[in-house]
């Protein structure tokens, strides 16, 4: 079995972005398309510092390892901001399918009764972006070349091999509602100041060269028992668009 049939064969739901509250965001099955023949099955993200005309983008449509993952404004005709939940479970699913670490489980994959006593948070969402122009899959998923840390640039890894593709729907920390949220990756090993995916908040996507996203330590984080409300910098806090972009 693959690792993407064995996460989902243990997870029973996923939600993502959106804002139907704070643990329903963008239901399995149900996202949405950047381009028409995407379709349902897509969906695109957009950084609460920039705004929704301004979306997930792969640099130049490159399909290859390591292409910078960017914001770009959205068009309903661009294949670079077609994106799908690939993995989708929670924190304990993929720990169980060999994609996170056994610490990254303890901090943010709580499971009554097991350790539930030890760790910081319940059994967060957890899943992976995949890049699918026009709806192909590529195999290839927003993430990192290395383990997260200050500065580290996101760009195209293949998916369903590391944490480092791994990303964490970080409800703790949401904007009311659950509408905006930061993204922890899931080579996270700093899980008292957790890097998350970060916009340059001196930039914008209209900038040359673009700038690239990066991981970064989440802002107004303390002590693993959450910022205080409205201190994550907008920058880190991430949302998902539904249907197809005008």
């Amino acid at each position: 079995m693959s690792v993407k049939n064995k996460v989902i064969a243990v997870a029973a739901s996923l939600a993502v972005v959106g804002g139907a509250g704070a643990g329903a965001l963008v239901m399995a099955g149900s996202a949405a398309a950047a381009t028409p023949s995407c379709g349902s099955s897509c969906l695109e993200a957009y950084n609460k510092n920039i705004g929704s005309k301004f979306v997930l983008d792969v640099y130049k449509q490159g399909q290859k390892t390591g292409q910078p993952v960017i914001l770009f404004r959205a068009s309903n005709s661009d294949p670079a901001e077609d994106f799908t939940v690939s993995e989708q479970g929670t924190v304990n699913d993929f720990y169980q399918a060999g994609l996170v670490s056994s610490a990254l489980a303890l901090h943010y994959g709580c499971v009554t009764g097991v350790n539930s006593a030890n760790c910081q948070y319940p059994n967060l969402e957890a899943y992976e972006i995949e890049y699918a122009p026009y709806g192909a899959d590529t195999g290839l998923c927003v993430g990192l070349g290395s383990a997260a840390s200050n500065g580290t640039k996101v760009a195209l890894e293949p998916c369903g091999v590391s944490s480092k593709t791994v990303w964490i729907a970080d409800h703790a920390d949401s904007t009311p509602f659950g509408r905006s949220l930061p993204l922890i990756n899931g080579s996270d090993t700093n899980f008292s100041q957790p890097y998350v995916l970060t916009y340059p908040s001196t930039a914008y996507p209209t900038d040359n060269p673009r700038p690239q996203l990066y991981t970064h330590s989440l802002t107004g984080f303390s002590n693993g028992s959450g910022p205080t409300l409205g201190t994550v910098d907008d920058n880190q806090l991430w949302s998902f668009k539904h249907g197809v972009l005008s």
